[in-house]
């Protein structure tokens, strides 16, 4: 009976995943329980897979048919339309809360769950987007496709952490979605890391005599480290606008690594 019980939670929450991350209508075909969607996190990276091969496919049969910069917009497009902008919209909230909120802790918290966007977010969208179309489009489609497929869920797993290394930094009755995010259990953490590991892991075998492998594995990590510290100094905790800036920062810093490399 108790095996019967962990299945379908198990179930419940990757679905739960699935719904809250995309925007696909995983919906129509089941409905998660309410609770499952406070472990969303927990399978973060496997919504990764989805948009990663997606993104993969655009790229490597569209470019056998049309111009390759024209590729890596649609490419870029189709994810933007799979996730319904959301970690975009983080990455907007959190620059500008962390660009205009200066030490003021509310101020940050205002200024992220204002529905407006600030100058600050508008220029972060678009060196985001000119950072991320000259680094897909420097690559060969081939290469380019593999990266995807491998940043996407690595850097979600990265992402993932900040629930387990702070506590969550406005109140359930505040918060954007309603929802705080549980913390790991050991089996989900282990699940997590699975998730985000094996498909870089692959990548580096494919890659391996032409890249350096240490840097896509530690500077992501690094670097995700270092925004970890800044929004501990500022917040004392995280909002979801944290975890989907740091999830596209810490991609785009794959996809700038393997240009050095494969570009």
């Amino acid at each position: 009976m108790q095996i019967s019980l962990d299945t379908s939670n198990w179930y419940d929450r990757i679905w739960a995943s699935f719904v809250f991350f995309t925007r696909l209508p995983f919906w129509r075909i089941y409905q998660p329980k309410k609770e499952a969607y406070k472990t969303v996190v927990e399978h973060w990276p496997l919504t990764g897979w989805l948009t990663g091969c997606m993104m993969a496919a655009v790229i490597w049969f569209g470019s056998m048919v049309m111009p390759y910069p024209i590729i890596i917009i649609l490419a870029i497009l189709t994810r933007l339309l799979i996730t319904g902008a959301l970690h975009e919209d983080g990455l907007a909230d959190f620059i500008d809360g962390f660009g205009g909120g200066g030490s003021n802790r509310q101020r940050i918290l205002d200024i992220m769950k204002d529905s407006h966007i600030g100058t600050y977010g508008v220029i972060s969208l678009i060196l985001y987007f000119l950072l991320l179309f000259f680094a897909l489009s420097s690559m060969k489609p081939l290469d380019a496709a593999l990266t995807v497929i491998a940043a996407d869920p690595y850097a979600k797993m990265l992402s993932a952490q900040l629930i387990q290394m702070m506590p969550y930094a406005r109140t359930e009755e505040t918060a954007k979605n309603h929802t705080v995010y549980r913390k790991f259990s050991i089996r989900a953490g282990i699940s997590l890391a699975i998730q985000g590991l094996l498909p870089i892991g692959l990548y580096i075998y494919y890659t391996y005599e032409k890249i350096d492998w240490q840097m896509f594995v530690f500077l992501p990590a690094l670097l995700m480290y270092f925004l970890y510290l800044l929004i501990w100094k500022r917040l004392r905790g995280y909002t979801g606008d944290c975890c989907g800036a740091i999830f596209l920062i810490t991609e785009l810093s794959v996809y700038l690594i393997a240009t050095y490399y494969l570009g």
